[in-house]
């Protein structure tokens, strides 16, 4: 079960819980090796995380160590040879999508700015394109987002957009990126408002409150310009812990 629902959550999410999980310590000490903007983007996904069950939290590190032990085997010997072994220590189905999320994730997919719209944005900005254009984006979301948008479409085409998401085969490179470039202008300007429950304040608090002054410095200024409320609560939580 778990298993199915953090194949829904994006790579952002994925590591947000597994930082989550590592605790605070740990977790600072991961951030010394990101870029900035890795940095602000995973602060803030902390940030806006709700509650996590215990079997998502095992699941995110185990998809974490399987992956980590893929790329320890390519860098041995190779796609082969990882496949091999991996075949051996988690047996052929569970190689193949381990070895497929590595090979996938060196790719850029196409639509992966939409993944961190709010569906009912994306909704807005979409709802009254061609049903074959809306079809095309919403295969490319995940499970979660697309259902949200198609339960929102107008009943007459709902059923009209299911199939032509059933019935696509291949779609030339060249639509696809004019859609991509057609929408992503659309959602130029577009700020998500949405921020994060007290609990996720709190898991921000400690991971700032392990990292070094310039770390934190540098996450609170683009919190400052970015979200000023968020990071006035954070503050004040930084002086109570």
């Amino acid at each position: 079960m778990a298993s199915a629902e953090i194949a829904n959550l994006s790579g952002l999410q994925k590591a947000a819980i597994l930082l989550i999980s590592l605790g605070p310590e740990k977790s600072s000490a991961v951030f010394k090796h990101l870029k900035e903007e890795e940095i602000e983007d995973l602060t803030l996904e902390i940030a806006n995380t709700r509650s996590i069950s215990p079997q998502i939290k095992e699941a995110v590190i185990n998809d974490f160590y399987e992956i980590c032990l893929a790329q320890q085997y390519i860098a041995e010997g190779g796609i082969g040879y990882a496949k091999e072994l991996l075949e051996n220590a988690l047996g052929a189905d569970k190689a193949y999508e381990v070895i497929g999320k590595l090979t996938a994730s060196l790719q850029v997919k196409p639509f992966e700015f939409v993944r961190k719209t709010d569906a009912t944005q994306l909704l807005s900005f979409i709802q009254d394109e061609h049903p074959q254009t809306i079809a095309l984006i919403l295969s490319y979301l995940s499970s979660t987002q697309a259902a949200t948008i198609i339960s929102a479409l107008p009943p007459e085409s709902q059923a009209d957009v299911a199939k032509r998401i059933a019935t696509m085969d291949r779609t030339s490179p060249d639509v696809i990126k004019e859609v991509e470039r057609v929408l992503e202008s659309k959602l130029a300007n577009l700020v998500n408002q949405e921020y994060a429950s007290i609990g996720g304040v709190d898991q921000v608090v400690e991971i700032l409150n392990s990292t070094d002054r310039g770390t934190e410095k540098h996450i609170m200024e683009i919190l400052e310009i970015e979200d000023p409320e968020l990071a006035d609560e954070i503050r004040k939580k930084m002086f109570v812990f």
